[in-house]
């Protein structure tokens, strides 16, 4: 259960009662404005978000009266909604591509390869490479190290190795992550 802020009290996010799905007898009353009106029976607390034209939102149940708030609640929602809205468009996402080679990769299709890490780093991705061994390759994961530390020494200008290489099954992988900006 995750709770919202609300000036002075939080809003539980599942159990927040409103109006007359509030089931305490007395409530301790606090404004729009955040003056308290102090403890009411649930019924003059009512008629008092009623002649604002507001609703008397449950603030924080658990306390002994509970809190009740009088406020737009719709108005409430819908700016809740705006801030998360506007906080995820803010967050970076990052993805991570992959790019995938053999131990026997020859020059121009490691160049290749090479090209695409570089440009998913440019774009702020990280980039996971992965070496496939096949048959009797895997015997000499060595060709395998090799290759991915002349990846690193080749992207390091624009990421750095965030996980080492490592062996799992027939593929060594390594993660290369952008420079923070």
């Amino acid at each position: 259960m995750r709770a919202i802020p609300l000036g002075g009290g939080t809003i539980s996010k599942q159990e927040t009662n409103i109006n007359r799905a509030i089931r305490a007898r007395e409530v301790r009353v606090v404004d729009e404005e955040g003056g308290q009106l102090g403890i009411l029976s649930l019924s003059d607390a009512l008629a008092a978000a009623g002649e604002r034209g507001l609703d008397l939102v449950e603030v924080s149940p658990t306390a002994a009266p509970p809190v009740c708030r009088i406020m737009d609640y719709g108005k409430y929602k819908y700016q809740q909604s705006k801030r998360a809205a506007e906080a995820k468009k803010k967050t970076a996402r990052v993805d991570i591509k992959e790019v995938k080679m053999r131990p026997k990769t020859e020059e121009h299709d490691f160049q290749f390869k090479l090209k695409n890490a570089r440009r998913f780093l440019e774009d702020g991705n990280k980039v996971k490479v992965t070496i496939m061994f096949r048959g009797r390759e895997v015997t000499h994961p060595e060709f395998g190290r090799n290759l991915l530390a002349r990846v690193a020494a080749e992207v390091k200008d624009l990421g750095q190795v965030e996980s080492m290489p490592n062996m799992s099954g027939r593929f060594m992988t390594m993660v290369v992550a952008p420079h923070k900006k």
